[in-house]
């Protein structure tokens, strides 16, 4: 692909931005840069882009500026605007970050997609591949982005990367050699308009894929398992329920791979993440490094000393035997749901922040059967008491300090004070890891007094 003096518009001057314009630049691309910060919130970084020769459009994005340019390239997230759609409609040649990657990209690309377990899957397959030897390296929305690799790569190079729905809506010659698709459920719907069309940006990772490929798939997962018909790749499954022909799946206290022979890989109570999802994350992780041809055993190793990623039920601390869990990260319904299950204790659970869309109804079981009280935070609160009423108490807070007071004022010796809120953060905080550090901070100043009372 011939780049060199094309006209190329990046939107959005984020992390992927910013490896993006380094990359065309060297390339030798005319670059412009469409920003809805101003140039003073970009400050002394605006100065410095201008100095090698980016156009720089900031505050707002400019309907011109994009029906001139050869190519645009979004930063995730950022491909809803309007401007990009009339740009599409108008004919101009949109491509995703990992699409414009893949043109210049030697190596292969394990592509790992899903709503849930995205980051902790790929962070421990590449854990498993680092470890064993393998010229591993982690790339997309949890790593470095993948165009940052693109002209240093080689054939031995074995790319993990996270990948989004936002950067598969605009893929055309992207092929991973490995798929994986961990699960599906409702998230994203104020971007993408509907589930069908998160759904199908989602596919796109399977069905793009050629005969050489591997395809890795939850077979428990009703909406994703049936992608193995439709599979041109060679298709492996990972299961918690059943047995697979050719994958991974648990079977009594033991996870098994299976295939031409079947192979013990680790018991279950061995795995240090807590919760059924952290199971299946681990299998899909498993597949990843068996299919790269490495031994169980060092698999194993790996494993049994991955200690998750922060803000993913992470355990903050404990105090007056109360423990308090962190997982900001789960701004899904359904990220809640398996939160909430994977403890065998009464909950207070902190919900809310900014709506994605989602059905919070869903909540009703999990909640009416495990949870004490919920405390209710930002934008989402008012739909989320009017989808939960009558299932558990409810008690609103206005801030993030006021809800872990309540909570741990409400919380007894044997329980849990967990965030998981079901929805973005973006109403309160930057990101959603804002949000788990402050979330942090509130428990540790509340233990802090605790102490301080015993004394």
């Amino acid at each position: 692909m011939e780049i060199a003096g094309k006209k190329v518009l990046v939107v959005g001057l984020g992390k992927t931005g910013r490896a993006l314009v380094h990359f065309l630049l060297r390339q030798g691309a005319s670059v412009t840069v469409s920003e809805k910060k101003t140039e003073a919130e970009l400050g002394r970084k605006a100065k410095n882009w201008k100095r090698k020769g980016v156009r720089l459009e900031t505050d707002g994005h400019r309907l011109p500026t994009f029906l001139e340019a050869d190519i645009i390239v979004p930063s995730p997230g950022a491909a809803s605007i309007p401007e990009l759609n009339a740009a599409k409609k108008a004919g101009a040649r949109i491509m995703s970050e990992i699409e414009l990657a893949y043109h210049f990209l030697r190596g292969r690309v394990v592509g790992i997609t899903g709503t849930n377990g995205k980051s902790t899957t790929a962070t421990l397959a590449y854990k498993i591949l680092k470890e064993a030897g393998r010229k591993a390296y982690l790339a997309g929305n949890i790593g470095t982005p993948l165009i940052a690799y693109a002209e240093k790569s080689r054939d031995d190079h074995i790319f993990v990367t996270e990948i989004s729905s936002f950067q598969l809506e605009h893929i055309d010659r992207f092929r991973a050699f490995m798929s994986v698709f961990l699960n599906i459920s409702q998230n994203h719907l104020d971007w993408h308009g509907s589930f069908e069309n998160y759904f199908n940006a989602k596919k796109r990772l399977v069905l793009a894929q050629d005969e050489g490929g591997i395809a890795i798939l939850n077979r428990d997962d009703p909406l994703v398992w049936p992608l193995a018909k439709e599979a041109r790749a060679t298709v492996f499954s990972f299961s918690t329920r059943r047995k697979v022909e050719r994958g991974c799946a648990v079977s009594g206290d033991w996870i098994l791979l299976a295939g031409q022979k079947q192979t013990k890989l680790m018991k279950t109570a061995e795995i240090p993440l807590r919760g059924l999802h952290n199971q299946e994350n681990v299998m899909a992780a498993a597949l990843i490094g068996h299919c790269l041809g490495v031994p169980a055993g060092l698999m194993r190793r790996s494993i049994r000393t991955f200690s998750g990623l922060e803000h993913r039920l992470e355990k903050v601390l404990s105090y007056g035997r109360v423990d308090y869990i962190n997982d900001s990260k789960a701004t899904t319904v359904d990220a809640t749901i398996k939160a909430i299950e994977s403890f065998d204790k009464k909950i207070i659970l902190i919900l809310g922040g900014r709506d994605k869309g989602a059905d919070f109804t869903l909540l009703r079981k999990p909640v009416r059967g495990k949870v004490k009280k919920v405390i209710l935070v930002g934008e989402a609160r008012e739909k989320i008491r009017n989808a939960l009423r009558g299932v558990a108490p409810m008690e609103d807070a206005s801030t993030l300090r006021q809800a872990v007071s309540l909570a741990s004022a409400s919380a007894r010796p044997g329980e849990v004070v967990l965030l998981a809120p079901a929805c973005t953060s973006f109403d309160m905080f930057k990101n959603f890891e804002a949000r788990g550090r402050v979330f942090k901070k509130e428990v540790r100043r509340l233990a802090q007094a605790f102490q301080g009372k015993k004394a």
